[in-house]
C-alpha cells in the first residue's frame, strides 16, 4: 500500500529538487550581470578613446589661441600693433581698450575646452591689463597724447617687471604639458 507523504516531506522534496535550479539560475544572473558590466566598461572606453581624438585637437587649438590672445594684449604687442600717432590719451585709450575687448569676445568661446582655473587665469590676464592702460591714463594730463600714454603703459610694464599677462601665459604652458 502507498502512503501519501505528509507536508513537511512534500516541502523537503520540492526544495531538494528546485535547489540546483535556482542555484544554477543565480549564477547565470551573477555571470551575465559580470558580462554586461565588462561590455559596458569596454563600449565606454571605446566611445572616450573616439571622443578623445576628436576633443583633443580642439582642446589643443583652444589653448593656443588663447595663448595668442594673451601675446596680442600683452602691452609691448597691443602698442605696437595700435598706433598713438595722431590721437589725443583719450582716444589712444579708448581704442586700445576696444582691442582688447575685441580680441577677448572673439576668443571667448576657447574657454568650452580649458579647465575653470585657466579660463580664470585669462580672464585675470584681460582685467589686469585694462587696468595697468586706465591707470596710466588716470595720471596724465587732460590734454595728453597718445604716445604719451604709450610711454606711460610701457614704463609701468618696465617698472614692475613683468607683464601682466605673463604669469597666466607661463599657466597655460603649464597646464598644456600635464594634459598633453
Amino acid at each position: 500500500m502507498m502512503t501519501t507523504p505528509d507536508t513537511a516531506t512534500l516541502v523537503l522534496w520540492v526544495l531538494i529538487s528546485t535547489l540546483p535550479a535556482l542555484l544554477v539560475g543565480a549564477g547565470m544572473y551573477v555571470l551575465t550581470q559580470k558580462y554586461l558590466e565588462r561590455d559596458y566598461r569596454k563600449r565606454l572606453l571605446e566611445v572616450r578613446l573616439k571622443n578623445s581624438e576628436v576633443i583633443l585637437p580642439i582642446r589643443l587649438q583652444a589653448y593656443e589661441r588663447i595663448i595668442l590672445f594673451l601675446e596680442r594684449i600683452t602691452p609691448s604687442n597691443l602698442l605696437i600693433r595700435v598706433s598713438p600717432s595722431g590721437l589725443s590719451a583719450v582716444e589712444y585709450q579708448a581704442q586700445l581698450l576696444q582691442e582688447i575687448r575685441a580680441e577677448y569676445t572673439h576668443n571667448l568661446s576657447q574657454q568650452l575646452y580649458m579647465s575653470e582655473v585657466a579660463w580664470q587665469q585669462v580672464k585675470k590676464a584681460k582685467e589686469d591689463v585694462v587696468t595697468m592702460i586706465n591707470q596710466c591714463f588716470q595720471r596724465l594730463a587732460p590734454e595728453a597724447r597718445g604716445t604719451e600714454l604709450a610711454k606711460r603703459v610701457l614704463e609701468n610694464v618696465l617698472h614692475n617687471e613683468m607683464d601682466p599677462t605673463a604669469q597666466s601665459l607661463q599657466f597655460l604652458k603649464q597646464e598644456l604639458h600635464e594634459i598633453f
